[in-house]
Formats: C-alpha cells, structure tokens, sequence
C-alpha cells in the first residue's frame, strides 16, 4: 500500500510541476511578446514631421531618415511658385505627431516644363481666352484694353511685346499678354495703308492705329496648308487708307496671291489721296 500512495503522490508531483512549467512558460512568452510589441510599434513615441516642401526628393530623403520616416512620391503636378523637381505638397503636413517609421507622402513638381501649343485665341471672349489660357498651364502676365467694334473680345496675344500666332510652341508657365477691345472710343484716328502688306503685318498695324481687323476674304479658296505654304497680300481694304474713323473702328481687308491685284489697287487709292 505504501508503495502504491508513493507512486501516486510521484505522479500527482510531477503532473504539478508540468502544470507550473507551463504557467512560467506561457507568463514568459506574454512577457516577451509584450515587451516586443511595445518595441516595435513604439507605443509612446512620436515624432514630429519635418518641413520637406520645396525640397528636391534627395534632400527630403535624407532629412525624413534622419528623423526615421520616409518619403514616397505618390503624384506630379506644375507649379510656379516652387522651383522645378522639389516638392509641392506632403502628407502629414509639416508638424504633425506621427510614429517612427511613417511614410511621408508628396507631390513632385514637374522636372522640365512641358511644351505647350498656342491656340487661335483672337475673337474669343476674354472669360474663354483666360479659362483657356490657365487649362493650357501658361499664365496671363497683362491685360492691355484697347479700342475695337466690340467690348472683352480678344484682338491680339503678345509675348515680349512680339504678336503671337495661334500654332506658337511656348513652355508651360509662360507669361503671355492679352489686348482686349473695350468698345468704340471717342477719338478720331486716320485708317493706314494696307495694300500690299500680310496678314500680320496689317493686324499690328491696326492694333498700333487703335483699330480692329474686320472681315477677312481670300479671292480664291485657300486651305489652310495653302495658307502656310503661300504669300497672301492685301489688295483691298475697307475703309481705304486716309479715312478718318473713330477708335476701335473695323477694317476689312481682300488678299490675294496676285500682286498685280495690289499695284492696281495701290494705284486707285493713290489717285483717290491725289484727288481729295
């Protein structure tokens, strides 16, 4: 009998300390595992986010692992108002509280500004031109009134004082001016020559007299490649030269690729000035 209440009292001993080993174990490993955690999620601990805007990504790189975050380029956009390639914008933003380890997220300005083509933007309203305009990415440096048949409406787009043709290739961001009709005036201005000039010429001409280019009439149909590739001139406008009119007045010009047209027409209007 004694040998058996030993056996039994063996085996409950030892069933007890199993029981007290699994007890320390398992207390030990919660121990470690809250000690770990604690350590790796830095419970308690934050950092303040530095100011990383304006910054190229190297710079800001280099500052966030300073500080144990890190920094990922998420978007690109265009702006003015920081150099090319630094940094717009960041999330969190600067002086936030965050956790070791965080990502700052930012968006990059553009590294080149992208080219941007100039489109026809003459007789257009100038709430589209300016909608236009900003869509496009350039910037409207001045808006010169001048005056013409009709008011807000676009007679010319200059850059560098130089009148600019829709098709012009411009960098993005580029500062353009628009002049803009602002009606009839009151003062009385004398029609120029036109005969024998282009286009361009004509329309610098009559911006610089206070008027406006009226209607527009080819003597032959023209495509526009034609346009490019051949030398219209003006061989009739209306009023003829000499004309007194009032500010902001339209004149309307004929061309032609003719230039017998023109030294006919040049000849008439001579006469006319000789005659009067």
């Amino acid at each position: 009998m004694v040998k058996k209440n030993d056996a039994k009292r063996f085996k409950w001993g030892v069933a007890l300390m199993n029981v007290v080993a699994a007890v320390v174990l398992v207390s030990v490993l919660l121990i470690v595992l809250t000690v770990g955690l604690h350590k790796y999620t830095q419970h308690g601990v934050e950092i303040s986010v530095p100011n990383i805007t304006t910054m190229h990504i190297a710079e800001a790189n280099i500052l966030a692992e300073a500080e144990g975050l890190k920094v990922e380029v998420i978007d690109s956009t265009y702006s003015t108002k920081v150099p090319l390639g630094t940094i717009v914008e960041q999330n969190p933003s600067p002086g936030s509280k965050v956790k070791l380890g965080r990502t700052i997220y930012v968006i990059q300005n553009a590294r080149f500004r992208r080219p941007v083509v100039l489109p026809e933007l003459r007789d257009l309203s100038l709430r589209q031109a300016e909608t236009t305009i900003r869509t496009l990415g350039l910037t409207i440096d001045n808006i010169i009134y001048q005056p013409s048949a009709f008011k807000y409406i676009i007679l010319d787009v200059r850059a560098c004082d130089t009148s600019l043709v829709a098709g012009t290739r411009l960098q993005e961001g580029a500062p353009i001016t628009l002049v803009v009709g602002k009606g009839q005036g009151i003062n009385e201005v004398t029609v120029p020559y036109l005969i024998g000039k282009s286009l361009e010429e004509a329309s610098s001409w009559l911006l610089a007299n206070s008027l406006t280019l009226g209607s527009v009439e080819y003597d032959e149909e023209a495509t526009a490649e034609e346009e490019e590739q051949t030398q219209y001139i003006i061989y009739q406008q209306t009023p003829s030269s000499g004309t007194v009119v009032v500010e902001g007045t339209s004149v309307n010009i004929k061309l032609s690729t003719d230039i017998e047209k023109t030294i006919t027409t040049g000849n008439e209007e001579s006469d006319e000035e000789d005659f009067f």
